[in-house]
């Protein structure tokens, strides 16, 4: 079943990320998505991945807690497609077999693991839709990896690279307030890692830059002292809030209103990767999203080309 304007077909999808579990049900339409309901959860199914390679029994057991609420809402919503796509932290996870056996019998359908090509190709779908039809340049920061997709109505480029704000937390920002020579060593980091995407790509100098993920609206929310929404940001603004994040302490950033309890230890490590996009790619400024992979998944379910299965029984 392919969706036509006859009528609306209900869908649910989970982005299952490194840092945060999030579940969108829409009504799709052949040129509309209308949201019915939205959960967003940081579960930091990610935590210590990084140094371990295995996902740790506490977030193993956070993750199924939120997918079982999940699972009831597309129920009792009654979603008639669901797509769930889990991203670097399972394709990265040596015990991730079990965990994707605990989450098909919670959800009903079949988890997937994407790619890092398709990770990007979804975000930027997501994002970009229902923007003109013009060059972008998508950056999707996760917490366990990062891609840059270029493109117009579709990625014509994209690369994924091993850069998330989780993993520069635990890598390198040790200290309450990070210490000088952790900023440095980090940014320095980072740099290499979005120019070596950057080199993957085509030129970019044209095309305008879309930023998502909580990384990316946590720091425009400390920038713009208030909650993006579609909005254009400016890297002095972006660079203002940085220095403020990399310099403030746990305390003074979980009192922040625009920052989530569960994002106060990766703020400072997300920020550093918003100014470093910025920067390598020489704009000015970039339009912050409330579009991203989550959209893209449910775009997906409109035809029959991406229909998990559910299971019986």
């Amino acid at each position: 079943m392919t969706v036509t304007n006859d009528g609306p077909l209900r869908v649910a999808a989970i982005d299952c990320g490194t840092n945060s579990i999030r579940l969108l049900v829409a009504d799709l339409t052949a040129d509309r998505l209308a949201p019915v309901a939205q959960r967003f959860e940081v579960v930091r199914l990610g935590q210590g991945l990084d140094h371990s390679g295995m996902l740790t029994t506490t977030a193993r057991a956070r993750a199924r807690r939120v997918l079982s609420d999940y699972a009831t809402v597309c129920t009792e919503l009654g979603a008639v497609r669901r797509r769930m796509c889990m991203t670097w932290v399972l394709r990265n996870a040596r015990n991730g077999g079990d965990f994707l056996a605990e989450v098909a019998d919670l959800l009903g359908t079949r988890p997937e693991i994407i790619d890092g090509a398709e990770e990007a190709r979804l975000a930027f779908l997501g994002a970009v839709r229902d923007l003109p039809p013009a060059p972008h340049l998508v950056a999707d920061i996760g917490g366990g990896s990062t891609q840059l997709a270029l493109g117009t109505t579709t990625p014509q480029a994209s690369v994924s690279v091993e850069l998330g704000c989780v993993r520069i937390a635990e890598r390198y920002l040790h200290q309450d307030p990070p210490t000088a020579d952790q900023i440095a060593t980090a940014s320095k980091a980072i740099a290499d890692l979005v120019d070596d995407a950057l080199a993957a790509l085509p030129d970019t100098e044209g095309a305008s830059l879309v930023g998502l993920s909580e990384a990316v609206t946590t720091t425009a929310a400390v920038a713009l002292r208030r909650a993006p929404h579609r909005t254009l940001v400016a890297y002095r603004d972006i660079a203002r809030a940085t220095d403020w994040l990399t310099h403030s302490t746990a305390a003074q950033r979980r009192a922040h209103s625009g920052i989530h309890p569960r994002m106060v230890d990766v703020a400072a490590a997300s920020a550093l990767a918003v100014r470093a996009v910025l920067e390598r790619t020489g704009k000015d400024a970039l339009l912050v999203s409330d579009h991203d992979i989550l959209h893209g998944i449910a775009w997906s379910l409109a035809s029959g080309d991406h229909h998990p299965p559910l299971i019986e029984g």
